[in-house]
């Protein structure tokens, strides 16, 4: 399976162009099965205190962060 950061998966950010146009080139059917991939990972059963609002704004510090270098 090639590395997941090449390939098109679904994000809580806003896609980029290039991200958005890798994604809506997919079929449907696996555009399914890497929303399915992504909701597998364990970290989507982890319990948490914070809001939605509190992870999309970590999550948006975190990827500002890795474009800053």
């Amino acid at each position: 399976m090639p590395d997941t950061k090449t390939r098109a998966m679904p994000s809580a950010l806003p896609p980029s162009e290039a991200e958005l146009a890798e994604w809506n080139a997919l079929s449907r059917d696996e555009q399914i099965a890497r929303y399915r991939e992504f909701f597998a990972h364990p970290d989507c059963n982890t319990f948490t205190d914070e809001t939605a609002e509190e992870i999309v704004a970590a999550a948006q510090a975190q990827a500002a962060a890795r474009r800053r270098g």
